[in-house]
């Protein structure tokens, strides 16, 4: 769509009832981002009262009509979306803003790739609105969501506001003071997460302070009643605790009081970094597990039990229930889960692992889940029929749930779909490692509502990581790595031999989860880096990868850490059975080039001495270059004997690794886990962050 254009959503899609709102980014240099927000505005244009701004931390509305489902990474940058349900928004609702602003008036002209997308309720997509000409703004209204003649339309608008989410705001009826540093560091404000300080509104425990949110206006209770609740509930924006009534849930946000200026105070547990000593004799005592995974004998005990194990959890954790299930288009509602569900199919009933089913406002959502563990592959006759019960039966999903990882445009199974039936049914897939990334996040970063919750995710991720559940992710790199790596040392292996593709998918599907584990140990945002020409799909770009491979012998990966001062490369070299990671570092803008190689040194004090540094001249120069235990006692053996100009410097740590397939002691995958693990902590950590004028340096050296 271009600015200014609309669209009825139902000429689109018969399943545009409920829309998920993809917003979506990119930052050349790894450490842009933007955080969504929605407005619903009434026939004045304006919102009806505080309850109707969401943002990051009020994501979702008591009734369901909108949700917030967070950022996630993807292969360009950085995607939030959206989820509305069209269908429970009351009359009075006339208008959905959607929108975005950055942190401290940050600029969305530092962004790239500026989008909105809408998919309708079974995935498919409806609509793309692109962002080119952003500039100075540091707030954007991407669309809006409005109703005519009781049909819902979409309007591309790409409004921006030098002003911020204040300007954005105000111009809806909200007045906003923005977090300044002290309280995006967790530092104290007006009214701090303690509860102590101007106004009634605090709530209790930990965690970052929001915008500070106040109506311009006081907002009448209007008199149109719905069904009552009677759980009391803390309210999202104030923190204090409110009782449902028959009031509508706009009605029950509270009226701006003068002077009294409201904010969030999240109250969440993480588990300490530190553990508890332990009250064992020795070591040889082990503790009580809630779920044993030493007794497991078999596949099918494994998977059974996983399956019981995960699902429970969903249940139990609400954060983690949602963190799943709203990246396969599930609902916010009361969740139950099931397994070993029999299923009528001809005459033969099916037995899938497990059902989700999610509850809200009368309607159902189901999905069937089919889980495997081990090295088992999932079967394509199995989720076929799983896929047609859902169809026939009305469900909305089939979940598949293994150790590998999916890639784009490579398929795990085929699948056929009937174009007849009307009822469309999304297949998504979760790996294991994916499930443990969010229990990670969750309970080491981000907390969740009680000590028990946390508790119950620990002891998931205790039997997700013992050695006889079956759920430790990718760990073969398949049938096709040992015949390519017989051919790279024979020097037999032959272009576009079909084995290599095969390599050069395991090999990227190890990346990904590598991606994965570590941003979870970290709490950051870790995603791959695919470099290739615009509009190259996955395939081609995997063929070229292959047809170097034979050249060279060499699989080439890079990944982004938020925070890093460049992009981590990893270069695994088949023919010599080496790993390298390497890092490149820009120069400081000013100074002396004796002062930087000073610093470099005294930087990488605690770094493995046999770490390589290579000094990264203007032009193809080859700069001096010696690992770090010849350097530290003459740094200025890095600095070259020419005039030339010094960009940067080149850090790189070389190991040996395995050559077997799977993920032994001396296997292959598990030596590319050892090395980035040993680069990151023993050298990236250890580098100072870069300020933001290096950091636009650094992407446009990476390019």
């Amino acid at each position: 769509m271009v600015k200014g254009a609309n669209v009825g959503l139902a000429a689109l899609s018969e399943n545009a009832d409920s829309v998920i709102v993809s917003l979506s980014w990119s930052s050349p240099s790894g450490e842009g981002d933007a955080d969504v927000s929605v407005l619903l505005l009434g026939a004045n244009g304006k919102v009806r009262g505080n309850a109707d701004f969401y943002f990051y931390n009020n994501p979702a509305a008591a009734d369901g009509t909108v949700q917030l489902l967070g950022p996630a990474p993807t292969e360009n940058g950085s995607e939030d979306r959206i989820r509305l349900d069209l269908t429970a928004f009351p009359g009075d609702v006339d208008r959905i803003i959607i929108a975005a602003s950055r942190h401290q008036r940050a600029h969305f002209g530092e962004l790239e790739n500026i989008r909105l997308a809408l998919t309708d309720g079974s995935g498919d997509g409806l609509l793309g609105f692109s962002i080119a000409d952003a500039g100075a703004e540091s707030a954007f209204v991407f669309g809006e969501i409005y109703r005519r003649a009781e049909a819902w339309k979409f309007r591309a608008i790409g409004q921006g506001y030098d002003s911020g989410l204040a300007g954005l705001a105000t111009d809806y009826g909200i007045e906003i003071d923005e977090d300044d540093d002290g309280d995006q560091d967790g530092g104290p404000s007006p009214l701090d997460a303690s509860g102590e300080g101007e106004g009634e509104g605090a709530g209790e425990g930990e965690g970052n302070a929001a915008p500070a949110v106040e109506m311009s206006t006081p907002t009448p209770l209007p008199d149109k009643p719905i069904e009552a609740r009677a759980a009391p509930r803390t309210d999202a924006l104030a923190g204090v605790p409110v009782q449902r009534s028959a009031e509508p849930a706009a009605a029950k946000a509270p009226a701006a009081v003068p002077g009294r200026r409201l904010r969030t105070a999240k109250k969440k547990v993480t588990l300490p970094k530190a553990p508890k000593i332990s009250l064992a004799e020795n070591e040889a005592w082990r503790a009580a597990r809630l779920f044993p995974a030493s007794s497991l004998k078999s596949d099918r005990e494994r998977e059974m039990r996983a399956t019981s194990v995960l699902l429970a959890v969903m249940t139990q954790v609400p954060e983690f229930g949602r963190r799943l299930t709203a990246a396969f288009g599930a609902p916010a509602g009361r969740m139950e889960t099931f397994t070993e569900v029999s299923l009528p199919n001809g005459d033969t009933p099916r037995r899938p692992d497990g059902v989700i089913r999610v509850e809200r406002a009368g309607k159902l959502w189901t999905a069937l889940v089919e889980t495997k563990t081990n090295g088992n592959a999932l079967r394509s006759e199995q989720i076929q029929d799983y896929m047609d019960i859902a169809a026939r039966r009305g469900y909305e999903a089939v979940i598949t749930l293994s150790n590998d990882v999916a890639l784009e445009g490579s398929s795990l199974v085929e699948v056929k779909t009937d174009g007849r039936r009307k009822h469309k049914v999304a297949l998504w897939h979760l790996s294991w490692a994916e499930v443990t990334h969010q229990a990670q996040l969750l309970i080491r970063h981000e907390g969740v509502r009680n000590e028990a919750h946390a508790w119950l995710l620990q002891e998931l991720l205790h039997y997700l990581q013992h050695e006889n559940s079956g759920c430790h992710g990718f760990q073969n790199m398949g049938p096709a790595w040992v015949p390519v790596r017989n051919g790279i040392d024979e020097e037999t292996l032959s272009p576009g031999d079909p084995r290599t593709v095969q390599v050069v998918e395991s090999w990227e599907r190890l990346i990904r989860q590598v991606c994965l584990r570590l941003g979870g140990e970290l709490g950051t945002k870790v995603v791959p880096v695919q470099r290739a020409r615009r509009g190259t799909d996955p395939q081609s770009r995997r063929a070229e990868l292959a047809g170097r491979l034979c050249v060279d012998g060499q699989l080439h990966a890079e990944i982004r850490v938020e925070g890093a001062p460049g992009i981590l490369a990893i270069v695994a070299d088949l023919r010599m059975g080496r790993l390298r990671t390497s890092i490149e570092v820009p120069a400081p803008e000013q100074g002396y080039p004796l002062t930087w190689v000073k610093k470099l040194m005294k930087q990488l004090g605690e770094a493995p001495a046999d770490l390589h540094v290579q000094t990264l001249l203007d032009g193809e120069t080859v700069g001096p270059r010696g690992t770090l235990e010849r350097l530290r006692p003459e740094p200025g053996d890095l600095l070259p004997r020419g005039s030339e100009r010094i960009t940067g410097f080149r850090l790189t740590l070389s190991k040996s690794v395995g050559s077997t397939r799977g993920n032994a002691e001396t296997g292959f995958i598990r030596g590319v886990d050892a090395a980035v693990d040993l680069f990151h902590s023993g050298v990236v950590t250890q580098l100072e962050r870069p300020r933001p004028g290096q950091r636009a340096k650094a992407a446009e050296a990476s390019a």
